[in-house]
């Protein structure tokens, strides 16, 4: 080969390596954008079995406009995404924290409020 031949080679093998860590690097981020959105959506059920709970009254397992009784139904305490606790909870609002189940720095923590909406998110790890 000549020595042009062998320089085409090295500049396709380095072309090549680059898309692959290109690649990867994109994957990486869907990855954490997808396990993200996952939990985004674990909690908007969290957040609607939390509302539903204080409009019930007492006599139907309710908390009767209080949210100081709730607790994370088991099913949704867990998932694929994350793990769900509650951090502060009183008769307007509660505090939840979800840790992801791929990394557990990766966090969100999110407020519910008296009618049932999310707000103050705040993201931590690699979901900033």
């Amino acid at each position: 080969m000549g020595q042009q031949q062998l320089l085409l080679v090295l500049l396709g093998i380095i072309l090549v390596g680059i898309a692959i860590a290109v690649g990867i690097s994109v994957f990486e981020a869907q990855s954490v954008r997808s396990n993200l959105d996952g939990m985004i959506n674990d909690f908007n059920h969290i957040a609607a079995s939390a509302y539903q709970f204080r409009g019930r009254p007492v006599a139907m397992n309710g908390g009767q406009g209080d949210y100081s009784n709730f607790a994370i139904p088991t099913n949704l305490s867990s998932s694929s995404n994350a793990t769900y606790v509650i951090l502060s909870q009183s008769t307007n609002e509660i505090v939840f924290l979800g840790a992801s189940a791929q990394d557990p720095s990766n966090t969100v923590e999110v407020k519910i409020d008296s009618e049932g909406k999310l707000g103050s998110w705040t993201y931590t790890g690699g979901f900033q």
